[in-house]
């Protein structure tokens, strides 16, 4: 055979080594070996060199001169069946026996009724963690409340997708959610929300086929334990608040210029005052009296403040629809403030067209609560505070979950511990009868112990 003569492009073998010339007209099969590849060049057009031991293993040489080792096959039986083409690896990652391994492999599955292209072609298609979440935070958004997509979006950027947010949704793993959950541990709290909004998001792609049938990676992992920042305001503290409150609104709130700056022209000491409007001031008064989430609070219009029967009318809560029943002091500090907007708490932009409520009443607490010294305090302690002022009087975890507006007993039940007249009053009786049994003398009348002045 005259091989100088021999086009071997998509031939098996390739162009041959004067050897494997040799070996190739005693009729022996030639290897795709490393002596071949490094023989194979460039000439301009992409073409083809077949293996005739591993029928269906080649290298693909493209007129650029790149090179990948690649496995031919058809896709099913008989003649009709389409020829597919898989990519194991660029020729320099792998040696040739190393790339003949990886084909056999990939054959030895076709056989099986394997589809290595296709799966290959549906794994480059299938969605990043990132492109998952976004599909996940366009339904979140659709059907919950904008609050609550905006915080999904939050702690999916600022923690998960910086760590998953490349890699294939389908192949994130337990221990990769996990990883990223004890990464998180100092904030147990985020760690929580974190991993609670990645199980939802598998639950939904799974169910919803944008993910194939597969372990939830964030289902099986343990929260960890939460501590309540709870905090339940005394009579004396809520009358420090009340005094701060009463003073912000009327001479204003004192401050001092941070010795740490150079101020070239301050304000004499008797001029340094803080006034805070009225509106501000209402809102507080009513979260206290009330009981009310701030966002109901600030987002409360007129048209759901009904003076006749004492309620307001939420069309729209954390729960839902929601009323509150107003006692004569919220009634009072409603009738106080002047109507300048559609919203009970007017915001800047309260009597133009495009109204919009206050957003926050961060500043003014901050300065409330230094003033009143009662640093650390938050807002969403005035609920507390409220809640608790009902426990301790009596008056029973149901009536005080329909004056907060839960729905389950359960979030209510936080509260058990301050409800302690039905358990002062049997301990009373107990401790008087083993007292008369002990001849300690009956209690004294109405339970009162006089307190000696070295104890008080």
């Amino acid at each position: 055979m005259d091989f100088a003569a021999f086009d071997f492009r998509g031939c098996p073998g390739g162009a041959p080594t004067q050897k494997e010339a040799k070996v190739a007209d005693e009729g022996k099969p030639v290897r795709i070996t490393k002596r071949l590849v490094d023989a194979l060049e460039a000439d301009g057009t992409d073409y083809y060199v077949f293996d005739t031991e591993l029928i269906g293993f080649g290298i693909r040489v493209r007129k650029t001169g790149g090179m990948s080792y690649i496995v031919r096959y058809r896709a099913g039986t008989g003649r009709t069946a389409p020829v597919r083409r898989v990519t194991i690896a660029k020729v320099g990652k792998v040696t040739p026996d190393q790339a003949r391994e990886a084909a056999k492999s990939a054959l030895a599955s076709v056989v099986m009724g394997a589809d290595p292209a296709k799966e290959k072609a549906t794994e480059r298609k299938a969605l990043t963690f990132a492109e998952l979440s976004e599909k996940f935070l366009k339904h979140i958004k659709a059907k919950r409340k904008p609050s609550t997509a905006t915080h999904y979006r939050q702690l999916l950027d600022l923690h998960a997708k910086p760590v998953l947010g490349k890699r294939k949704a389908a192949a994130v793993s337990v221990e990769d959610v996990a990883t990223l959950h004890l990464k998180l541990s100092e904030k147990p709290a985020a760690a929580n929300r974190v991993r609670a909004i990645i199980s939802s998001m598998y639950s939904w792609g799974i169910k919803g086929k944008l993910l194939p049938k597969m372990e939830n990676p964030a289902a099986s992992i343990d929260r960890y334990q939460e501590k309540r920042r709870e905090r339940f305001l005394k009579t004396e503290e809520i009358s420090r608040l009340a005094a701060a409150v009463q003073e912000a609104e009327t001479v204003g709130i004192p401050w001092e210029p941070d010795p740490e700056k150079k101020t070239k022209h301050a304000k004499k000491p008797e001029n340094r005052l803080v006034k805070i409007d009225a509106p501000v001031t209402a809102a507080v008064r009513l979260l206290l009296l009330t009981g009310a989430r701030l966002r109901e609070i600030l987002h409360l219009k007129w048209e759901h403040v009904d003076f006749e029967r004492g309620l307001l009318l939420l069309p729209d809560s954390k729960t839902g629809r929601k009323t509150i029943v107003l006692n004569a002091p919220a009634l009072a500090v409603l009738n106080n403030v002047s109507r300048v907007g559609i919203y009970v708490v007017a915001g800047e932009s309260a009597g133009t067209e495009n109204e919009k409520p206050r957003a926050d009443l961060k500043r003014p607490w901050a300065m409330l609560i230094r003033r009143a010294e009662l640093e650390g305090l938050r807002i969403h302690d005035l609920r507390h505070s409220f809640a608790s002022f009902g426990a301790g009087g009596g008056m029973g975890l149901p009536i005080i979950g329909k004056l907060l507006g839960h729905t389950q007993a359960a979030t209510t039940q936080r509260y058990a511990h301050l409800d302690a007249d039905p358990l002062r009053r049997a301990s009373n009786t107990i401790g008087a009868s083993i007292a008369a049994a002990m001849g300690e003398g009956a209690a004294p009348a109405n339970n009162v112990i006089p307190i000696r002045a070295d104890k008080a």
